[in-house]
């Protein structure tokens, strides 16, 4: 009974909406209507974001969307016989389709997210054994220290877990590699890992051959162990103590579990955050995606394996084979199976790890574009449309996942349309300005009220914008590249610790300058031809205004382009937590105020007064430290005062692999202040003061992305001259080069 009300209801509710969408209107009226309707809107969602207000929200924005989409589907598109602009035409007519189409589909991911509960902890004797992996290929020892330390640390009964890193970079075949300088390198560093292992007490597992990139890694190390649920941390992700507290009971709560999702959470800002300066202020990137699109798929049974930070099942993984190396995105693909076979997963979302983002703009392209390469993959060869087993909101949640990273090939058909028509005239967008503004204007608006409303505190008007965009650029040859040989792509690995000792462009902004050219001189052209071409006004107001907006993005991007120094030094974390400095007899309680790997800053309890100098050796101690510790301190170097205070101190490790178990728990007992400090950077902006931060960034940053060139084209002269002027006093003969 229940269900055939429901039912009805949504009937109703359907016929309402269509009878909205299609009433015939004039412009003055649609614009009356629109206009009414972005005001309820605008007021509508400044009340409770949950419960029957959302669903308001929601059907209000849709009416506007839809009249939208069936006025530019009856009134704007070109004529057929003009084929010239019908086929541009037609193809800006798809990609806004196949926006609005996405629109829907994000609403329905979203519409209802849910809020977890964790269960009960069953008692240590009930627990189930846990496999720890860590896979990696080529990070540094350095990195995989803190990474093994503390998943080694983590609290959980000792008997009852295991770590292991997943050593790709010294496989037999690599060590044994034709090439004397890779088979040293991989000898060299499979001998130093194995060392660093035992050191801290984890297993160190290799295998023979690099097959399937990091899912044949992980499925190397399942046959080598027995654990009834697998743990995976990224080599640079380092677990907090309690992530399998946290993560495990669920697994007791569901024997259909296969898969507990935590966020990944950041200590470094991306290249966008860095080279903008946004990084502490803003949401990160990743943050809409892990706290409101993953609680929305996981209403769906939907949240997917993101390739860390995750616990999965043995049996769910054996029952297909282990993780799934057909596409390069294994972590998706392998969740994608094991949901189509009715097994279950849960999205926990509490940041539990910490690691490192991409530094430079290169590298950021480069996951980006193994993301983007990998979702087409699954779209083409294991379309979740005709999956077997999966539920129609799994369906919809998985080709959610795979058509967004469709976005480059929009965002580039919006880039070219405007100039279509200042350059070439192809009239592919027929519309009055008035017809514009009523429905338009107001579709954009409305789109714009709801995406705040939705995703506003994860993320600030105008930033989806910037990050498609400087994407964009790239990502398009490489969704080609999928959709001409679904197979031929191969898993590339994403560079972490990179350090920029000072300001230069990226080795991909020149595409950048070229485009940034490009609209501006379209603009120049819109000018005149508005002010020569009467007859065309509203067409050539209408396409300069989109080519403004374009030019705004694309001078706003320059500024991502051009590298800001970045002093990496891994994972760097800020804290509260209590220890104790001794420097000869001396033994000072410290707050730590900033910690890394390889260094930190403390403030002193109290006034050491002149007996601690820089320079002193000492040891950084745990304050009532567990039992069963062998080492309890860390050997350190003091560095100078910071801050005017004189009661903060730099202060360096001198620390062997046996002293990360203390620098893993005076960093990683708890995340709670950088939860706190990312929750606080959590909120909405209004759309005024985003606007005049992306204006401000479009003017300024072009000019210093310029004089970056200018002084980088300078400075490589100077290095030419300088070392012509040491070939000529050793007598040697250079030769002539060209500019």
């Amino acid at each position: 009974m229940l269900r055939t009300i429901s039912l009805g209801l949504w009937a109703i509710s359907t016929a309402l909406i269509l009878v909205l969408v299609l009433q015939p209107v004039g412009a003055n009226i649609q614009l009356l209507i629109g206009g009414l309707t972005i005001v309820f809107l605008f007021i509508v969602t400044r009340f409770d974001r949950s419960g029957p207000t959302r669903y308001i929200a929601l059907a209000t924005a849709s009416i506007v969307v839809l009249r939208y989409a069936y006025w530019r589907t009856t009134s704007t598109l070109p004529p057929i016989d003009d084929l010239t602009s019908f086929i541009p035409g037609i193809l800006l007519y798809t990609a806004e389709m196949f926006c609005i189409c996405m629109f829907f589909v994000s609403v329905f991911v979203v519409s209802d997210p849910i809020e977890r509960k964790a269960p009960p902890m069953p008692a240590d004797a009930d627990l189930p054994t846990v496999d720890v992996f860590v896979p990696s290929y080529n990070e540094s020892a350095e990195i995989l220290s803190l990474t093994l330390a503390a998943a080694a640390a983590m609290d959980y009964p000792r008997d009852k877990f295991k770590v292991y890193l997943l050593d790709d970079g010294g496989t037999e075949e690599k060590r044994n590699h034709a090439d004397p300088e890779i088979a040293e390198a991989a000898n060299r560093r499979a001998a130093e890992l194995q060392a660093l292992c035992i050191e801290l007490g984890v297993g160190y597992s290799s295998r023979e051959r690099n097959l399937h990139a990091k899912a044949g890694n992980l499925n190397s190390g399942l046959e080598h162990t027995d654990g009834k649920l697998i743990a995976v941390f990224d080599a640079d992700h380092a677990p907090e103590k309690s992530f399998l507290r946290e993560t495990v009971a669920y697994f007791s709560a569901d024997p259909d579990l296969f898969l507990v999702q935590t966020p990944h959470f950041f200590s470094n800002p991306d290249p966008v955050e860095r080279n903008l300066a946004t990084y502490g202020r803003m949401p990160a990137e990743n943050e809409m995606f892990y706290s409101i699109i993953q609680k929305g798929l996981d209403r769906w049974n939907a949240s997917f394996f993101c390739g860390s930070a995750a616990v999965l099942r043995r049996e769910a993984l054996e029952e297909v084979g282990g993780f799934s190396g057909i596409t390069i995105t294994e972590d998706c693909e392998t969740a994608l199976e094991l949901h189509s076979r009715g097994w279950n997963s849960v999205y926990v979302d509490k940041p539990l790890i910490t690691g490192l983002q991409p530094e430079t703009f290169a590298s950021f392209i480069g996951q980006r574009s193994r993301w983007c390469r990998g979702m087409v993959q699954i779209l083409m060869l294991k379309n979740p449309v005709f999956k077997p087993g999966l539920t129609f909101a799994q369906r919809i949640s998985y080709m959610s996942s795979c058509f967004f990273w469709m976005f480059p090939l929009v965002r580039m058909t919006f880039l070219m349309a405007p100039i279509l028509f200042i350059l070439f005239n192809l009239k592919i967008f027929n519309a009055s300005a008035d017809d514009f503004l009523a429905y338009t204007v107001t579709y954009l608006v409305a789109s714009e009220i709801l995406r705040n409303y939705l995703y506003g505190r994860m993320r600030w008007p105008w930033i989806s914008e910037l990050y498609e965009y400087v994407q964009s650029v790239f990502l398009v040859r490489a969704i080609f590249s999928v959709l001409i040989n679904p197979r031929k792509p191969t898993f590339n690995v994403t560079d972490k610790g990179v350090s920029l000792n000072q300001r230069q462009l990226s080795n991909l902004a020149w595409p950048f300058f070229a485009i940034f050219a490009g609209l501006a001189f379209s603009l120049y052209v819109a000018i005149v031809r508005y002010q020569s071409e009467p007859s065309l006004g509203d067409l050539i107001l209408i396409t300069g205004a989109w080519n403004l907006i374009n030019l705004v993005i694309a001078g706003a991007a320059l500024g991502i382009v051009t590298e800001q120094p970045s002093d990496v030094q891994g994972i760097s974390l800020p804290s509260d937590k209590k220890a104790a400095l001794e420097v000869g007899s001396q033994f000072v309680p410290v707050t730590i105020r900033q910690i890394s790997a390889q260094k930190a800053v403390v403030e002193m309890g109290r006034n050491p007064g002149a007996h601690i100098r820089p320079g002193d050796y000492g040891r950084l101690a745990l304050v009532n430290p567990e039992p069963g510790l062998v080492v309890t301190s860390v050997p350190v170097f003091v560095g100078r005062p910071v801050g005017l205070d004189q009661k903060s101190y730099a202060i360096e490790f001198d620390a062997d692999p046996q002293h990360f178990e203390v620098i893993a728990r005076l960093m990683l007992n708890d995340l709670d202040l950088p939860r706190k400090l990312a929750r606080a950077r959590q909120h909405r902006r209004s759309y005024l003061p985003a606007l005049l931060a992306l204006l401000k960034w479009s003017v300024l940053c072009p000019l210093i992305a310029v004089s970056t060139a200018l002084a980088s084209r300078s400075g490589s002269s100077e290095r030419l001259n300088r070392r012509r002027r040491k070939s000529a006093e050793k007598g040697e003969v250079t030769q002539p080069t060209s500019a």
